[in-house]
């Protein structure tokens, strides 16, 4: 039998830590006017990805969101990547585990955005990429075979919030976390501010 005192102590701990976890995964949802989500054309689904590097846990995170023509939400993913000591590693990691887990859930047409512009140009240019990222690049251009079409967007971050939420989220994940056409806990504060922006 435990201690009621060390039972309290303990519960105290968990509520404190919760608290503080949910404070971090707030998204802030105030954006410019041309910074917002936008859907996919009607034929299409919109696969949103960001990376998140957590230096003290030596892990990264990767957030993937796929959102069809009304916003409505297919597909998620919250998963822990490998340790990374640069965020644009962690972004093409990021992008690679992102397109994996959509064809893996059957999607043929997309449009693939993300945050950072380095990446995504080097992700849409048709000529080979030499930088020490460029295996990785030229990887997921071979994965990208396994589409119909693909179209890689670069985006600011304030129109990749649910992505960025959800890469975030992996933080406190011990295993990957997918959501099947449902909307994703962490993230519905950044989902209903992207929604609430498709009638403007």
């Amino acid at each position: 039998m435990k201690d009621p005192k060390w039972l309290n102590k303990q519960e105290k701990e968990f509520l404190d830590e919760f608290h503080q976890a949910q404070g971090q995964l707030r998204i802030p949802v105030s954006c410019p006017g041309d910074s917002v989500w936008h859907p996919p054309p009607d034929s299409a689904f919109k696969l949103n990805f960001d990376a998140a590097v957590f230096s003290e846990l030596s892990c990264s995170g990767v957030g993937a969101m796929i959102r069809n023509e009304k916003g409505e939400v297919m597909a998620a993913m919250s998963a822990k990547g490998p340790h990374v000591v640069d965020s644009a590693v962690a972004e093409v990691i990021a992008c690679r585990r992102a397109l994996e887990f959509a064809c893996e859930a059957g999607f043929t047409d997309l449009v693939v955005e993300g945050d950072n512009l380095s990446v995504m140009k080097s992700l849409a240019a048709s000529k080979t990429d030499h930088s020490w990222l460029g295996h990785i690049i030229q990887d997921i251009k071979w994965l990208t075979r396994s589409f119909r079409k693909v179209l890689f967007s670069y985006v600011r971050r304030a129109a990749n919030s649910v992505a960025h939420g959800l890469a975030r989220y992996a933080k406190y994940v011990h295993e990957d976390m997918y959501w099947i056409e449902d909307n994703p806990p962490p993230v519905l504060e950044a989902l209903y501010y992207d929604f609430s922006q498709l009638n403007k």
